[in-house]
């Protein structure tokens, strides 16, 4: 089940919000942890099991973790932390990785090890990390640990960032487990935020990923150039607005519950670094990465031997992250060269350069990375790379260019203003304008929640194509 679904919108949401305010404050977490279940069953109907069996180890992790500490025994805590850590990763690399490493093993050695083909199961890689940085946390004496199991499972299930994050470190959500007040003010602007969601999914990265579809299906040597440089900027744009779209609507729904998820994206297609993109996208999954495998790696306080080593374990634990494939790999490989080139050499001369070109710079390496990241096989992306440049014998355009130009310009302006800041500021200067008074803020965003929710619910009634990206990591 999806949040752009009209099963979501239509039911399960309403059912769960009428669920959630009946039921007295004290049982209001029990309630999410059940409904969370539900909907992760809704899709994984057995893996839901495997996630149950992920919390009881954490959390009886966690418990022990807390006594040992409480007891004096500090390397008793490090081995409960460390074994309960290696329980929800074991977990995670036995569902995810098998197949992809008992694959290569054979390729490498000539051997024929049989594959165990297991499903993967949805929002896997973002519910393990969250139960990991809940034991690190308790460990460290960040977290006070949490001893009521219907909490700590709501925590971890929770439906709205369930499936693909934001990821929440459990210290950021500890207090409103236990005494968040929602109020209508929260209600309403959660579901403001989440609306702005559903048409930034619905309208915008749907047909983004229909145009991208309709072009990587091609051959690559025969696409025109610029149809190959329209087709990745679709994927850019598919992969930025599903995603931020997911976190948008994630948490809009926290809000509508009375959480409060920090942001995941600060729009980073307006970045003039590489640097910079990566502090604005995904930001909890950055966030992650530094504080439990960079920093305790050493961080850049050993010098650049040290900077480079534990840059480079980061990023390509950030690309094994997103799947399990070399193309992942090479992508993380590809980012964390590039971000050691710009801290070590490229930033200094970058800062010299007009705005312009440096945002240039930018978001050509980040077209060329969604590059490697869109194609399940390395020859697939380096074909479609060749024909990006007319190495591949590819016409630079032809007729059909100007026709997809002509068909998909509306479209490609949307994405283009829709990822900047241009539309926040806009809004913000149409609600200055009316002096604070109440009423015309209220009926303008009333007008425009209420254009993109019709909007989108039509496209969601006619439309087959409802993909989710992030569903796969």
């Amino acid at each position: 089940m999806v949040f752009s679904s009209l099963l979501f919108l239509f039911r399960f949401l309403p059912a769960v919000l009428i669920l959630y305010f009946i039921a007295p404050r004290k049982a209001r977490n029990f309630v999410l942890l059940a409904v969370s279940l539900i909907f992760y069953a809704w899709g994984e109907p057995v893996y839901v099991v495997l996630m149950i069996a992920s919390i009881l180890i954490t959390w009886t992790g966690g418990l022990a973790v807390d006594a040992l500490i409480k007891k004096g025994k500090r390397r008793g805590a490090k081995a409960a932390a460390a074994a309960a850590v290696s329980c929800g990763l074991g977990l995670l690399i036995v569902f995810k990785y098998t197949d992809f490493i008992l694959s290569n093993i054979n390729q490498v050695g000539g051997l024929n090890l049989s594959l165990p083909g297991l499903a993967l199961p949805i929002g896997i890689s973002f519910y393990t990390f969250q139960t990991i940085s809940y034991i690190i946390d308790v460990y460290r004496g960040d977290a006070e640990v949490q001893k009521n199991i219907i909490s700590y499972g709501a925590y971890v299930t929770m439906f709205p960032q369930l499936i693909a994050g934001p990821i929440v470190q459990y210290r950021t959500i500890d207090r409103q487990l236990r005494t968040r007040q929602e109020s209508a003010e929260e209600f309403a602007q959660g579901a403001g935020r989440f609306l702005i969601g559903l048409g930034k999914k619905v309208l915008l990265a749907n047909n983004a990923g229909a145009l991208w579809d309709s072009i990587r299906v091609l051959n690559a040597s025969q696409i025109p150039v610029v149809n190959a440089w329209i087709g990745i900027a679709a994927f850019t744009f598919q992969i930025y607005f599903d995603f931020s779209a997911y976190s948008d609507m994630a948490i809009g729904l926290g809000h509508m519950f009375g959480f409060r998820f920090l942001e995941n994206f600060d729009y980073p297609y307006e970045s003039k670094s590489v640097t910079e993109f990566w502090r604005r996208w995904h930001i909890s999954l950055g966030t992650w990465f530094r504080e439990y495998v960079y920093i305790p790696l050493g961080g850049n306080r050993r010098g650049t031997l040290f900077l480079i080593r534990n840059t480079m374990i980061v990023w390509l634990l950030t690309g094994i992250w997103h799947g399990a494939a070399w193309n992942f790999l090479i992508w993380g490989l590809y980012y964390g060269v590039l971000l050691l080139v710009e801290k070590l050499f490229l930033q200094k001369f970058l800062d010299r350069m007009p705005r312009v070109v440096q945002h240039i710079y930018c978001m050509f390496i980040v077209m060329i990375g969604w590059l490697i990241f869109s194609w399940g096989d390395i020859s697939g992306s380096g074909n479609y790379f060749l024909a990006l440049f007319g190495a591949a014998g590819n016409p630079a355009a032809d007729t059909g260019s100007v026709y997809l130009l002509y068909t998909n310009a509306l479209l490609l302006v949307f994405l283009i203003v829709g990822s900047t800041t241009l539309p926040k500021r806009a809004a913000q200067a149409l609600l200055e304008k009316t002096g604070g008074r109440d009423l015309p803020v209220i009926l303008l965003r009333g007008v425009t929640y209420t254009v993109i929710f019709i909007l989108s619910v039509a496209y969601l009634v006619d439309a087959s194509y409802n993909p989710f990206l992030y569903f796969r990591f």
